[in-house]
């Protein structure tokens, strides 16, 4: 295909946990950007669609059951349109039914050329978390949901008291390895998290990240979130860079590149979003050394891990 690939998000979480609202809030702050968004509700009637279409006029919406299983032809379909427009959308977000598992729709992204899968963002609501995974009849469900993830936001964050979103924070990190963990205020969470945009300008409460404390006062809500850039002349050894980009030392959004392969005379494409890789050949272009990009929360000594976690996987 000569179009590039169409940036695909993935947005899950249980019934009720703040899906439509943190869709809502990336709309309300796109900053321009042509955004599609594939709504799927249970049952006859979407009504998260009718949400949604308030503020995009880009609404996609499939009713009746999970997104992953009783309507996969419809889904296909739906992405085939988008993929075929004259004027594609800059980002395409799919809103999962709260009963459907959000890993089996980011495949997608991995499979068909015509999308890029930046993220698997699933709503974990913090005052019901806990409640949701005893519950023997949908625990296993919502286990399954946050495993997936890449980016896990803490919704109605405002609503429990800190003993409250610490805990939440614990136990999804402690299901969701390599995810991610935001508390997400009112539904908002960096924009990075969908795109790769320029980082907001410090205002309001805190982010909340696993393994740190619960902070509010003059801190940035997404002061952690930044990009790390690995360049080398050197190639990789295949299985080693695989090993490097899927189990990562640190905690990433996502990873994209251009890499040279040791036993490979071709240059190849990489891209690395919750413990899944996509590497694929492409033409050599003006690439004269390899180039990694790594979007996350990282402090200088995640950099110093991951560099030297990158070196290992030389060749």
């Amino acid at each position: 295909m000569s179009a590039p690939p169409i940036p695909m998000v993935v947005v899950g979480g249980y019934l009720g946990a703040g899906k439509t609202t943190l869709l809502n809030r990336l709309l309300a702050n796109a900053q321009g950007r042509r955004i599609a968004v594939l709504v799927n509700d249970f049952g006859e009637i979407n009504l998260d669609a009718a949400l949604i279409r308030a503020r995009s006029d880009d609404v996609i919406q499939l009713e009746n059951g999970c997104i992953c299983c009783s309507i996969g032809a419809r889904l296909a379909e739906a992405l085939m349109a988008v993929a075929a427009r004259g004027q594609r959308p800059e980002l395409l977000v799919i809103e999962a039914s709260g009963v459907s598992d959000p890993q089996r729709i980011a495949q997608v992204g991995l499979l068909d050329p015509a999308f890029r899968l930046n993220a698997v963002v699933v709503a974990v609501d913090v005052t019901g978390v806990e409640s949701s995974l005893r519950d023997p009849l949908v625990g296993e469900m919502v286990r399954r949901q946050i495993a997936g993830a890449s980016v896990v936001a803490l919704t109605k964050a405002d609503l429990g008291d800190a003993a409250q979103v610490a805990c939440a924070a614990q136990t999804v990190a402690s299901i969701a390895a390599r995810a991610t963990v935001l508390a997400a205020w009112e539904g908002e969470v960096p924009l990075s998290v969908f795109v790769d945009a320029a980082l907001p300008e410090p205002q309001g409460d805190a982010m909340l990240r696993a393994g740190g404390g619960w902070q509010r006062a003059a801190e940035a809500v997404h002061a952690g979130i930044r990009s790390v850039c690995y360049r080398t002349h050197r190639g990789f050894d295949k299985a080693r860079l695989r090993q490097a980009l899927t189990t990562p030392p640190v905690r990433l959004l996502r990873a994209k590149g251009i890499v040279r392969l040791a036993a490979d005379p071709r240059w190849h494409e990489v891209h690395v979003v919750a413990g899944r890789m996509r590497l694929s050949p492409i033409a050599r272009g003006e690439s004269r050394e390899s180039a990694l990009v790594f979007i996350g929360a990282f402090d200088a000594a995640d950099e110093e891990r991951l560099r030297a976690c990158l070196d290992l996987a030389l060749a």
